[in-house]
């Protein structure tokens, strides 16, 4: 089947054209030709392939889909972006001038999916803008919301706090399966579908790289390559991935079919995936043809077989979905987020006081209430108040404990980088639960973000002030 449906109202082709490289085309300042690229889609709209995936930040790529749209108004398309904003506080301005950029970009009055990024979930702000892109939906300028590079915890964060998530668009291949465990089963819970993208692993998982020598990462490689040649050295390096690709080579010749389609076929049939994304240059050389094959080839389990066990042999690439834009190692094409971030601003806003204390307040309506400060820092002592899952005068993770953990736990970490600490600085934490039952469920959340760092803990049942809050937590730290 050539189409799937991610959402009610929602049907794209199963293979999505990905426009990343347009950016990756114009890196020496000159703009690709509008109209040309518009051309260059009609080949792949006429062929099924009607979906087209871009971003604010990928160059011209929302102006060529527009220009397709002016010029070729008799083939309709499904135009799926993304907003990127940089670090730091969200307003509901700036969400609505995003959005209205898009649309005029892409001659459109509504987003058939606008997919948010986040940069630092210690940073509450990224629930701000998934709010306000909410309310721009139930509005009608965004058909379906996604987002992209999100990790399980704060996927499950958004959706169990009521937000109308559609889809999670991740790095997912044979040589990353990060999506492949918890994410996969977050999404079968809420109906969410992965759009995957790096399945080809910037054109590496192909026969133009059988039994070739290893290149240099340096600027001779496409952005994309230069990405995906890190993703193969933290896989293991050259020599695993070429077995890689040598187990994909038999299975192609038994299939009359290529590497890629391989690939992308074993990707199509990974449980929650709705769609793959492939890159384009739209410059006229790719092969729709070929393209169209994966959609054709049907894997035997001995295949699967193969498969498996080429993969197991491969390190795991470490982390959570979208970690790669977070933490190190940062599996980017420059090794970090240089060209990506300037700055990442304090989560908090911070006062001192006549005595030298550092006060960090988080706005919740706690804080004014009843007088005190989600963190305070003097010298190398930071105090963290006890927090619970309260966002302004929202309730975040809705009644579901793991998730109103997780935020906690963003609450916690964003108090201290706002005073100039990290996780790895604190020394205890005591955690309050409401109900007893849940004690597990917590104490693995705890665990998720502490287990490297082994500070001293304590948790008992406590009746929290508030019927909705259903854990608590404090923290002391040292720097």
């Amino acid at each position: 089947m050539n189409t799937t449906e991610l959402a009610p109202g929602l049907t794209v082709s199963r293979l999505i054209n990905g426009l990343w490289q347009i950016a990756d085309r114009e890196r020496n300042g000159q703009q690709v030709d509008a109209k040309a690229a518009a051309a260059a889609m009609l080949p792949y709209v006429q062929a099924g392939l009607t979906t087209f995936d871009m971003a604010d930040h990928y160059g011209s790529a929302e102006e060529i889909v527009g220009t397709f749209r002016k010029v070729y108004p008799q083939h309709p398309i499904q135009s799926l972006t993304k907003w990127v904003p940089e670090p730091g506080p969200v307003t509901r301005a700036a969400v609505k001038q995003a959005v209205d950029r898009a649309c005029n970009r892409l001659h459109t009055a509504c987003i058939d999916l606008m997919q948010f990024h986040a940069w630092n979930y210690a940073d509450p702000s990224w629930l701000d803008a998934l709010f306000y892109l909410a309310e721009l939906k139930a509005q009608g300028q965004i058909n379906h919301l996604g987002v992209t590079n999100f990790d399980t915890a704060h996927l499950h964060i958004a959706l169990a706090s009521g937000i109308p998530i559609a889809t999670n668009q991740v790095c997912f291949s044979l040589l990353d399966l990060r999506a492949a465990g918890e994410m996969t089963a977050l999404c079968h819970r809420y109906g969410v579908k992965l759009l995957t993208f790096g399945v080809l692993a910037g054109g590496f998982l192909s026969h133009r790289w059988l039994d070739k020598p290893e290149p240099e990462l340096n600027e001779s490689l496409t952005w994309s390559q230069m990405k995906y040649k890190r993703f193969i050295d933290a896989a293991g390096g050259w020599v695993l991935f070429q077995n890689m690709l040598g187990v994909l080579h038999r299975i192609s010749e038994r299939h009359s079919t290529s590497i890629a389609n391989v690939a992308v076929r074993w990707m199509l049939d990974q449980p929650a995936v709705g769609a793959v994304l492939v890159g384009t240059r739209l410059s006229g050389s790719e092969s729709i043809q070929d393209n169209l094959n994966a959609l054709r080839v049907t894997l035997a389990e001995s295949d699967r077989v193969e498969i498996r066990a080429a993969c197991a042999q491969l390190t795991s690439i470490p982390g959570d979905c979208g970690d790669e834009y977070r933490k190190p190692p940062f599996l980017t094409a420059s090794g970090d987020l240089s060209h990506h971030v300037s700055q990442f601003p304090k989560p908090y806003p911070v006062k001192r006081d006549v005595r030298g204390v550092d006060h960090a307040l988080s706005g919740t309506v706690w804080e004014d209430l009843a007088g005190f400060s989600r963190a305070i820092r003097k010298g190398n002592r930071i105090l963290i108040s006890g927090t619970t899952a309260t966002h302004g005068d929202r309730v975040i993770g809705g009644a579901d404990p793991v998730a109103q953990m997780q935020f906690v736990l963003d609450k916690i970490e964003g108090a201290l980088q706002s005073l100039g600490a990290r996780l790895e600085d604190v020394v205890r934490t005591r955690i309050y639960v409401r109900h007893i039952n849940d004690w597990e469920l917590i104490a693995r959340a705890h665990g998720q973000r502490f287990a490297h760092i082994q500070p001293a803990n304590t948790m008992v049942r406590a009746d929290l002030i508030g019927d909705e809050y259903l854990v608590e937590m404090e923290v002391e730290a040292e720097v």
